[in-house]
């Protein structure tokens, strides 16, 4: 199975997802709330793919974006705006309109790690 990268900034949100995550057999490769944690762990070894919230406070998560694109890991936005909040340019990645059920993430996942 996988390790995820979540970056996340609400705690019951992030919680949740980690939880679904383990349910289905990932692990979590490590957990951000803002963009500075966000980017470190998009260096880190060892990550499979990424879940994005598209919002970090008052920044954008585009950076980590990047740094995860340049690194060749796949990832998805987790957004409660749907596709409309996706920076330019990552319009071609896939999308979690929040809340999302486990096998919404369950089919996303499997579409990343393909």
């Amino acid at each position: 199975m996988a390790s995820v990268l979540l970056v996340e900034d609400e705690a019951l949100i992030r919680m949740m997802i980690a939880d679904m995550l383990a349910e289905l057999g990932h692990t979590v490769a490590g957990e951000a709330n803002d963009l500075q944690g966000g980017l470190v762990l998009a260096s880190a070894p060892g990550v499979d793919a990424a879940i994005l919230d598209v919002q970090l406070g008052k920044e954008s998560s585009e950076p980590i974006a990047e740094a995860l694109r340049g690194r060749g890991i796949p990832f998805a936005f987790a957004s409660g705006y749907g596709a409309d909040g996706i920076p330019k340019g990552f319009k071609d990645h896939p999308v979690l309109q929040k809340p999302f059920p486990i096998e919404q993430l369950e089919r996303c996942l499997a579409a990343l790690l393909r």
